[in-house]
């Protein structure tokens, strides 16, 4: 099945009430765009365009500006993101260990690029500058909690315990 088909067809079943809740507080702020974008993201998980449409109509702004702010700032997701989140450490110190090569296992195990999200939505690969622990290099984090001195041949292992 086409990814984005799958979006559609979850976008088309999407109870928009409520983002009627959440815009209510905020008619003729439009300077809260930001505020509202995080917390119909925060409800959703992402930002599916009927959502986008509604919070456009409802506050009168131009949904291309709406997109205009959504794609500016990294934190607004216009796709569905995974049950668990990996991210991939970046940083000087898990590159020189090996970064590089735990990311292309993961993707070769998971079948998706760094940004993606595997069809079933079970995981989304993120990379990062720095997770902050650099005497584990390499790390990894998936949901937030932390796997270090990582080698490609661990990778599967600790995937495995998500599925």
């Amino acid at each position: 099945m086409n990814p984005d088909t799958a979006i559609s067809d979850v976008e088309a079943r999407i109870d928009l009430d409520a983002v009627d809740e959440i815009v209510k507080p905020y008619y003729g702020k439009k300077e809260m765009v930001i505020p509202i974008l995080q917390k119909v993201q925060e409800h959703y998980g992402y930002l599916p365009r009927p959502t986008m449409e509604r919070v456009s109509y409802m506050m009168r702004i131009p949904l291309s500006r709406l997109y205009g702010v959504a794609t500016f700032y990294a934190q607004f997701k216009l796709k569905p993101r995974g049950r668990n989140i990996i991210r991939v450490c970046k940083g000087t110190a898990c590159h020189i260990q090996g970064s590089p090569k735990i990311a292309a296992r993961i993707e070769e195990i998971l079948g998706i690029e760094t940004g993606e999200t595997t069809d079933d939505l079970r995981f989304t690969l993120e990379e990062v500058a720095c997770i902050g622990a650099c005497a584990l290099a390499p790390v990894i984090t998936i949901n937030n909690e932390p796997y270090g001195r990582l080698t490609a041949d661990k990778v599967q292992n600790i995937l495995d315990k998500y599925q």
